[in-house]
């Protein structure tokens, strides 16, 4: 596989980057190999646009951060016509959606119909303004990141575009030795003493290369048998774990099953290897599912978590 080595080197840079946060930066990894979209959610100062940034000046990419905000309208993202009036006609200004990697920071403050903008962009890679569509580059990636802890002037994202993100990760603090060694990158930054390296861009045609080289993971079919019923599994918890029947509202879609087979492959490519193990899909099976479940009154009534249902699920479901 000959892109592996390089996005082996840009991982190890990344690392370098960003301290305590390897399962972030992977992740951040496979949403590139899949060009699945990641939401990334977290308390302030746990460097989800850092590393957003970081990945983004790894590859010779396009690059565009949008803030997202109350007043923010949908031709503020896609962009729209504007009346010339030299030529007497109208002509398309496109706006910051069109770009190889956007990071929508707090994606949750913007309103519905702005969060609606970017369903056709993520989906269908590409904008419709008026009558005319028009496609997004080959290399589009939505990296959104949300605050938990600020609800007020928030409002919830919609499950169907939840459904468009491949992976939900949600963060936590860095250990001690972790924030130590922050706090000393700091300042050999700040004194100009660091001798990491700069990492030589990634181009955007390695990038897709890298991404047909992720769709030949050898992946057995007790593995695909495996990641239909765990997804299954979600949707009639209660025929796996005695008494959880109406735990689930919703269960999970066939996007779920796709979106693990994908990351899994990603996952594996990204550890040296060219075949899927169940390892693959289990690491990554609570970040692929979390967001697609909506929890029945019974698991509210008796507190269980999305996470602790996927957690059971996990264990019940045969692994083969």
């Amino acid at each position: 596989m000959q892109s592996q080595t390089e996005f082996l080197r840009l991982r190890a840079h990344l690392e370098q980057t960003i301290v305590g946060q390897k399962a972030l930066l992977d992740r951040l990894m496979i949403g590139l190999l899949t060009g699945g979209h990641i939401l990334l959610e977290g308390p302030p100062g746990l460097a989800k646009t850092t590393a957003v940034k970081a990945l983004a000046g790894g590859v010779h990419a396009s690059f565009q951060r949008i803030q997202f905000t109350p007043d923010l309208m949908p031709g503020d993202l896609t962009g729209s016509d504007i009346y010339d009036p030299h030529e007497g006609s109208f002509r398309f200004v496109a706006g910051p959606l069109f770009h190889q990697i956007v990071l929508a920071d707090e994606i949750n403050r913007a309103p519905p119909k702005v969060q609606s903008a970017l369903l056709e962009a993520m989906q269908e890679h590409q904008i419709t303004v008026g009558s005319v569509t028009h496609p997004l580059p080959e290399l589009f990636l939505v990296m959104a990141t949300q605050n938990p802890l600020e609800q007020a002037g928030t409002y919830p994202l919609p499950e169907a575009q939840l459904d468009r993100f491949l992976l939900h990760v949600v963060l936590t603090y860095p250990g001690a030795e972790d924030e130590l060694h922050i706090l000393q990158r700091d300042r050999r930054l700040h004194f100009g003493t660091d001798e990491d390296a700069p990492v030589s861009p990634l181009h955007p045609d390695t990038v897709l290369q890298a991404r047909r080289e992720v769709a030949e993971i050898h992946v057995e079919e007790t593995l695909e048998r495996y990641i239909v019923a765990l997804v299954g599994a979600t949707r009639d918890p209660g025929k796996w774990v005695d008494g959880w029947d109406g735990y689930v509202q919703v269960g999970a879609s066939p996007r779920a099953s796709l979106a693990l087979l994908h990351a899994g492959s990603a996952l594996a490519y990204l550890q040296g290897r060219d075949y899927l193990m169940p390892e693959d899909v289990i690491a990554l099976a609570p970040d692929v599912l979390r967001h697609r479940i909506i929890p029945g009154f019974e698991a509210r009534a008796a507190e269980v978590s999305v996470d602790t249902l996927v957690e059971k699920l996990l264990e019940q479901v045969p692994v083969p």
